[in-house]
């Protein structure tokens, strides 16, 4: 007999099954400085009741020691748990808090608006579905609010929310919020935003956070809180195409030699024909290797290991790519760039870059350009400022696989390193590639053919050379044939075999001294036209992107810093 639960007896498992059932939103707060970011949070989980007594305590705690509201809690600083957060009364860290309601389960990330922590604000971004976007009632649009916005467009973010904050310093006046909305409204019109919609609150009264304000009752729209819970993200597609960028050539014995890394998009199976990346060698998946044992089917956000048919070169930084939507392998990229380091970004010198696992030297060519934060255009610049957003090309000491953004956020960002420091000065999207036709990736495979048989001749006039020499060379063979055997067929027979066998071993003796140097004149180099390049566009987000004027100058320091020192640096700079 099964004993009857009690109804008030609180259960683990119906409590861990109901949350199971919530869809969870991930969202970033964002805006200029002192425009309420932290309070509105804090505000948020206060009134949700979501705050737990001890954290009430330390919270009226720490309002009497750092608080700005007199003898009321300040809620700021539920986040701003740092020192120098609460003596300087701003954000510095990036924080993150986990919070539920009845409809919905939420991780919100508190970004910093100082414009000196731009590059965590960035970071904070790189994974929200949703960007609410705080804009101060009395201050209006400033440069940093236009800045954080472009920065979560660029990253990918197409839910919208502007919160008009401190409604009360105005005298929760409509006009002014629509006036506020026109302009913004007007700033994002060419932005890929789905949605953007603008709620006005106060985070310092509570009003319309969690329930509806009768002090604007002008507004009819929802509360935060309620179009929080309701609003319906645009599920981002992942990427139909399989990759998985090598982070590990897993060895442990001689029997067994597999390639560990997580999927970054598409699904793979065993027997399935792949292309390691930026090599071109065509294979086939043997396994799928898990710890816990093997997989008949993989798919984007796993981690896996898999053992491939034959002895194939590949190594940390190289991309299993599915044959026919392979990666596109380059040396050039058109980017996107947001510059966080101290020191401009400037054109001719080395930086470290890394894409998914893949490190390479990059040097920026010139012709940068910069957004303009108010018009929004492209202007061009000698150099890249601190928290400047950016257009520019970016010349590599190798070809890499990569994708577009668009196409693949895993392999279409990246990060830029100090060579000398190892600190991450920049961040960066991939809009398109500039590329030789030839080296193509969907025919890459195709291509390391090709480069071994490829000669000044083709095969059709090799061949045909080959076998008018020994038809004429085999003539007197016939003769003697024909005499010693007195039959005209079996001398026939003798000379055809060897008009065969001697054509083949003609040609093939042809085709390799082609490929020997050895003797060569070096005035024959330049006869050929060079190899025309091929402009790979991509809908970015950004109005106009800088032309790949002189295109086939190369930079004189292109090598910058020495591979050796990439693959003993490689590990480091991975984490």
């Amino acid at each position: 007999m099964t004993p009857r639960r009690e109804p008030n007896v609180f259960s683990l498992d119906d409590f861990v099954a109901q949350q199971e059932r919530k869809g969870l939103l991930r969202f970033v707060v964002c805006g200029s400085v002192d425009h309420g970011k932290s309070t509105l949070i804090g505000r948020l989980l206060y009134e949700s009741k979501l705050l737990f007594d001890d954290q009430l305590d330390a919270l009226a705690k720490a309002s009497r020691n750092h608080g700005t509201q007199g003898g009321n809690l300040d809620l700021a600083l539920v986040l701003d748990g740092l020192a120098a957060e609460r003596e300087q009364k701003i954000t510095i860290d990036v924080a993150y808090r986990f919070f539920t309601t009845e409809r919905r389960k939420f991780i919100v990330v508190d970004a910093p608006g100082h414009e000196q922590y731009t590059r965590n604000m960035a970071t904070g971004a790189s994974t929200a579905d949703l960007a609410l976007m705080l804009v101060s009632a009395e201050t209006g649009l400033t440069r940093q609010t236009k800045r954080h916005t472009l920065i979560v467009s660029a990253l990918g973010v197409r839910q919208l929310v502007v919160a008009v904050n401190k409604m009360d310093l105005v005298g929760w006046s409509r006009s002014k919020f629509a006036a506020l909305e026109a302009e913004f409204r007007t700033f994002v019109k060419d932005l890929e935003f789905d949605d953007v919609v603008f709620v006005p609150v106060s985070a310092c009264s509570g009003d319309n956070i969690v329930t509806r304000s009768n002090r604007m009752d002008w507004y009819c729209g929802p509360s935060l809180v309620e179009h929080l819970e309701e609003v319906q993200t645009a599920l981002q597609s992942r990427p139909n195409a399989f990759r998985m960028p090598v982070q590990w050539v897993n060895r442990p014995h001689a029997g067994f030699r597999g390639y560990s890394g997580l999927i970054a998009g598409g699904e793979v199976h065993p027997d399935m024909p792949v292309q390691i990346l930026p090599s071109g060698q065509w294979t086939r998946v043997e396994r799928i290797v898990t710890a816990d044992g093997d997989l008949a089917h993989a798919v984007s956000g796993q981690a896996v290991t898999l053992t491939l048919v034959g002895d194939m070169d590949a190594s940390r930084g190289d991309v299993i790519a599915e044959i026919g939507a392979a990666a596109l392998v380059a040396d050039r990229l058109c980017v996107h760039l947001v510059w966080m380091g101290e020191d401009p970004l400037t054109p001719g010198k080395p930086y470290l870059l890394k894409l998914a696992t893949c490190m390479a030297t990059a040097i920026p060519e010139p012709g940068l350009c910069v957004i303009d934060l108010d018009t929004r255009k492209s202007v061009p610049a000698k150099r890249l400022a601190m928290n400047e957003i950016g257009t520019g090309i970016l010349e590599l000491d190798r070809r890499i696989a990569v994708d577009r953004f668009i196409d693949n956020h895993e392999t279409g960002s990246f990060i830029l390193i100090d060579p000398e420091t190892y600190d991450t000065i920049g961040m960066g999207i991939v809009d398109r590639v500039l590329q030789d036709e030839f080296h193509r990736s969907a025919h890459a495979g195709r291509a390391i053919t090709s480069d071994f048989i490829r000669s000044t001749e083709c095969h059709a006039r090799s061949v045909v050379k080959a076998a008018s020499w020994r038809a004429t060379g085999s003539f007197d063979t016939f003769i003697i044939a024909a005499f010693i055997t007195g039959s005209p067929k079996t001398a026939g027979a003798v000379a055809l075999i060897e008009v065969v066998t001697k054509t083949v071993l003609y040609y093939l003796h042809e085709r390799i001294w082609i490929l020997i140097q050895w003797g060569k004149r070096s005035a024959t180099r330049g006869k050929f036209p060079s190899t025309p390049r091929v402009d790979v566009p991509a809908e970015g987000p950004g109005n106009s992107r800088p032309e790949a004027t002189n295109a086939d100058k190369k930079s004189g320091n292109r090598t910058g810093i020495s591979r050796s020192l990439i693959r003993r640096n490689s590990n480091r700079c991975a984490s």
